[in-house]
């Protein structure tokens, strides 16, 4: 039988989703701005936050399937899914907060 997961594997997976909730919002946020004009973003921009979304959730589904078929304790399985979309929310928020805001004559 497997083992129960610890007070701290399920504080490591709330952290994770908890940080991938928050890039979320911030590239969110600087995607807008960048629409407005008050934040630097490249002119591809758009088809790239549609693009990457297809192949972050399939690489999410897959990871989270085979952890689930190989008996994985919940909080793995959660881990397993987490862990292609906070890769790409971690480098989306990296790669748009070094652009900065758009400087106003």
């Amino acid at each position: 039988m497997a083992r129960n997961a610890t007070p701290l594997e399920l504080f490591k997976t709330q952290m994770e989703v908890g940080m991938m909730l928050a890039e979320a919002q911030s590239v969110i946020a600087m995607r807008m701005m960048g629409w407005g004009g008050l934040w630097s973003v490249t002119s591809d921009e758009n088809d790239r936050m549609v693009s990457e979304k297809t192949e972050a959730i399939t690489k999410s589904m897959q990871s989270a399937t085979l952890a689930a078929m190989t008996g994985k304790r919940p909080d793995e399985i959660m881990n397993a899914a987490v862990k292609p979309l906070r890769q790409k929310t971690r480098a989306n928020a990296k790669r748009l907060g070094k652009r900065g805001p758009t400087l106003m004559k």
